[in-house]
């Protein structure tokens, strides 16, 4: 099989940088050993989760692979007696919660395939490397004059891609580095154009870009070749590390922290913004700047994985990019990433948290400006500002480029077209995932804010002001009700008057006609009043016959009493 023939169908494109988390939800006794069921979700969505069971002896041995990075991980310690206890298990699995808390979200540990293949191991159970030395084989039966001199094992940190230090038959003493990745989440370029776009790469002549020796893609995957250098990478020089060394090693633990000196911090910040304007300009995409893909050349700073893009393979950064909904754009997502690579060239360490509320001192207060025009939380807030106006800022406006060499990068206008249509559908990937993360967010803070002691209170406090409310409510509507009901009963004729309190008759003046029974004075009678019905009339009849009782009419009646005891 050639290297450009078709592999099997039936590949997962997956997001590796798509955070995991991890909480233990129950633990089981079995014989002599205790077992721990731990829910893993890969991002926000609870849809996207399953269940994994892992021992101490589990979290013994992973710890142990991540002894390489010389971290301090707080694993609970082993207990060979009286580890059956209830009380112990328990707070075992406290322990290992946390030690879960810290392998998932610290950045680079996170994204390794230890921790990965831990939580995830349907989605990582293939050897990559084995597939990567596959694919070399097959490129050395139609490339004789390469040989590979030894793998460079995990100098990377991706887990779908692959480094070999190579030469040149016939000449054995110059090293190139050959690199393998497998195609990721957003490759949207066609095969024809992939390959074409990957080959294109090899004649790209800039000051600022590491030249590219040789370039090929297929379907799944694709090689590039370049030059090695001794002197490694910028992040190698910031953390005084052996670029040959494993990426965990290298850069999880410094021993000392210390950053660049002010003038390497503006010349080499103005070399690698340059190099961004001229990507953009050339409607090339990128979003795949991090100091680790910076290549030293003696004092110049020079791009490395321009073909990461074309691949389809996520930024080193996309964790802490997709939280702002601002930075929705390629470009914006260069000068965020800028804005971390300038921070680990000033303090000699990442950020520890994003947005970053206070700088410590900087080697020059326009230093500080800079980042906080990427890294704050108004910034993240407002949008990333462009390219061009970082240039004009004082920390690099004044910086004097000696390297005179012409640019030279020649891309057909049909495959530009391809590029433009590949970067919108990046940039729409992410615009999508940062919806969900940002609705996420809402849900959880609403949730946390429901379920707190304050608004536990501020809603019983509520709850018994409505209930006395209502009460009152309901108060004042029987009595209105029943008032209602009395006058109802009345209609247009006066009030039930009591017989110990008549009313006297009318004086209004001399009648044949016997006198009716007065009105109250209260009661109003209108012309156009509709005439009295029947009921009021009988009304009226029974009130004059109270009036005109006369007790002397009463007849008389004899009565037994038989209420007194009887004695016989």
């Amino acid at each position: 099989m050639a290297f450009m023939e078709k592999p099997p169908p039936g590949k997962v494109l997956l997001d590796d940088t798509v955070p995991l988390t991890a909480q233990i939800e129950a633990s089981q006794s079995l014989h002599s050993h205790t077992e721990y069921i731990i829910r893993v979700q890969r991002g926000v969505s609870t849809e996207n989760s399953w269940q994994i069971v892992r021992r101490y002896s589990d979290f013994d041995l992973l710890n142990n692979s991540l002894q390489i990075s010389a971290l301090s991980l707080p694993l609970p310690p082993k207990k060979l007696i009286g580890n059956m206890e209830r009380e112990f298990i328990a707070e075992r699995q406290k322990g290992l919660q946390a030690y879960l808390d810290v392998i998932t979200t610290h950045h680079i540990l996170s994204n390794c395939e230890l921790v990965k293949k831990f939580l995830d191991p349907n989605s990582y159970s293939v050897n990559y490397t084995e597939i990567a030395l596959q694919h070399v084989s097959m490129f050395f039966r139609s490339e004789p004059k390469w040989e590979v001199v030894e793998p460079l094992k995990d100098i990377g940190w991706r887990i779908r891609k692959k480094y070999f230090l190579m030469k040149i038959k016939n000449q054995p003493k110059e090293r190139l580095v050959l690199s393998w990745a497998d195609l990721g989440p957003d490759k949207y370029l066609s095969d024809r154009d992939l390959q074409y776009a990957v080959k294109l790469l090899s004649s790209c002549s800039h000051p600022y870009i590491y030249k590219i020796t040789f370039a090929t893609a297929n379907e799944s995957s694709a090689l590039v070749i370049r030059p090695f250098s001794e002197k490694g990478t910028l992040k190698d020089l910031i953390y005084k590390a052996k670029p040959k060394d494993p990426f965990l090693k290298k850069y999880c633990n410094p021993k000392k922290i210390q950053g660049l000196e002010l003038q390497q911090i503006k010349t080499y910040g103005r070399q690698i913004l340059e190099v961004l304007k001229f990507l953009h300009e050339k409607g090339f995409p990128y979003g795949h700047l991090h100091s680790a893909n910076v290549m030293l050349d003696g004092d110049t700073c020079k791009l490395l994985d321009l073909e990461n893009s074309l691949l389809g393979l996520p930024s080193f950064y996309r964790s802490y990019f997709s939280q702002f909904r601002k930075i929705n754009t390629l470009e914006g997502v260069d000068v965020h990433c800028f804005g971390h690579l300038l921070y680990e060239m000033t303090y000699g360490r990442p950020p520890d948290t994003i947005p970053v509320e206070s700088f410590p001192p900087a080697p020059s207060v326009f230093v500080v400006s800079v980042l906080e025009s990427i890294l704050t939380c108004e910034a993240l807030k407002n949008g990333m500002p462009a390219v061009s106006r970082l240039l004009q800022m004082p920390l690099f406006s004044d910086v004097l480029l000696t390297n005179s060499e012409k640019p030279q990068f020649k891309i057909p206008t049909k495959l530009k077209e391809a590029l433009k249509i590949s970067k919108e559908c990046i940039e729409k990937r992410l615009t999508e995932e940062q919806k969900l993360i940002h609705q996420h967010r809402r849900l959880t803070r609403a949730q946390s804010h429901h379920g707190s002691e304050e608004e536990k209170k501020k809603r019983k406090i509520l709850a018994r002001k409505k209930s006395k409310r209502s009460a009152n409510e309901s108060g004042e509507e029987h009595s209105a009700k029943y008032s209602n009901s009395n006058n109802s009963g009345s209609g247009a004729s006066s009030p039930l008057t009591s017989p110990s309190s008549p009313t006297p008759p009318s004086t209004a003046g001399a009648s044949s006609i016997p006198p009716a029974p007065p009105l109250p004075p209260a009661a109003p009678a209108p012309s156009t009043e509709v005439p009295t019905s029947r009921p009021d009339a009988s009304r009226g009849a029974l009130l004059s016959s109270i009036q005109n009782f006369q007790k002397g009419t009463l007849k008389k009646t004899q009565t037994c009493d038989y209420s007194a005891p009887r004695i016989s």
